[in-house]
């Protein structure tokens, strides 16, 4: 249950990065969509680094935030990227 919360939150934070700069907006569907690449990928990269978040099967509150911090971050960071990676393309 954990995991998607991370994808949830990679939801919300790929729109708040996508209304923060407004040049890194891939509008509100592909926000949501790249931002839940990246709220999975940060969840799984927390957990590589020794972060257990859902790994058990019950819900606890270190899990909760973990998910929801890696993966805000996680939705946040790939959005940035892939739109600075767009913008660039669209300059050439």
């Amino acid at each position: 249950m954990e995991w998607l919360i991370g994808l949830i939150a990679g939801a919300v934070g790929g729109n708040v990065a996508g209304s923060m700069k407004k040049e890194w907006s891939l509008g509100t569907i592909w926000n949501s969509v790249v931002g839940i690449l990246g709220g999975g990928l940060g969840s799984y990269l927390l957990s590589l680094v020794g972060i257990n978040i859902g790994q058990e099967s019950n819900m606890t509150v270190e899990g909760i935030v973990g998910s929801l911090a890696g993966g805000g971050v996680g939705g946040g960071a790939v959005l940035a990227i892939i739109s600075m990676i767009k913008n660039a393309m669209k300059k050439k």
